[in-house]
């Protein structure tokens, strides 16, 4: 099992080395934090590209206060990267436990961060779709390729979420929640998807 403490300082090579070992960890969640963080690295990358053009001026006070956005979001994407190893590791834990009402008590608990961690993930995937739509508009046309492949990963970002988000609902003692957390964490991917597909469509003269 991988460490949540050395996971984030590992290579890239390391990072997918152990993603494809016999551990359950780093997983999906784990995946879908470091391929949100690369589509908001690469919404970065479009915004670098397109301050200081002559072209482009009328749009600078935007771009300072998406770096400001985009920033927060990097750093929120790899923390989930850590928190969805921490969240697997006390649902394991919380499963050892001898039974009774504290077993139940931690697992309860595990299973709700298990599914809070891809849903802020979600959330975060959702927001850097907006702002790579609004950016379509306003960025350097040499870099929409870049712009588009940012909103792509942040849908990938979104369905590896939804994903987890499922996959725990069974556990939830509750399941008149679980079924609103469903439709929820469906309806948020159906929007992810919806944006994108929006984007792509404003940009459709900028690719050959």
């Amino acid at each position: 099992m991988t460490s949540t403490s050395n996971i984030l300082k590992n290579s890239v090579e390391e990072f997918i080395s152990a993603t494809g070992a016999k551990s359950p960890t780093p997983g999906g969640g784990s995946v879908a934090g470091v391929v949100g963080a690369l589509g908001v690295a690469l919404g970065r990358m479009t915004l670098n590209f397109s301050k200081g053009k002559k072209n482009l001026a009328q749009h600078e006070a935007y771009y300072a206060e998406l770096e400001q956005r985009l920033e927060t979001a990097c750093a929120a994407m790899v923390n989930l990267v850590s928190d969805d190893i921490a969240a697997y590791q006390a649902y394991q834990q919380a499963n050892r436990l001898p039974d009774g009402d504290d077993k139940t008590r931690a697992v309860t608990e595990a299973t709700a961060r298990a599914i809070d961690v891809p849903r802020q993930t979600t959330q975060t995937a959702l927001g850097l779709l907006t702002d790579m739509k609004e950016l379509a508009g306003k960025c350097n046309k040499w870099l929409i390729t870049d712009l588009l492949a940012a909103g792509a990963l942040a849908v990938a970002a979104a369905t590896l979420s939804d994903y987890n988000v499922r996959i725990n609902l069974p556990n939830l003692a509750d399941q008149a929640q679980a079924e609103e957390i469903r439709n929820a964490s469906r309806d948020d991917l159906d929007r992810a998807r919806a944006i994108h597909a929006e984007t792509e469509e404003a940009t459709r003269d900028m690719l050959p």
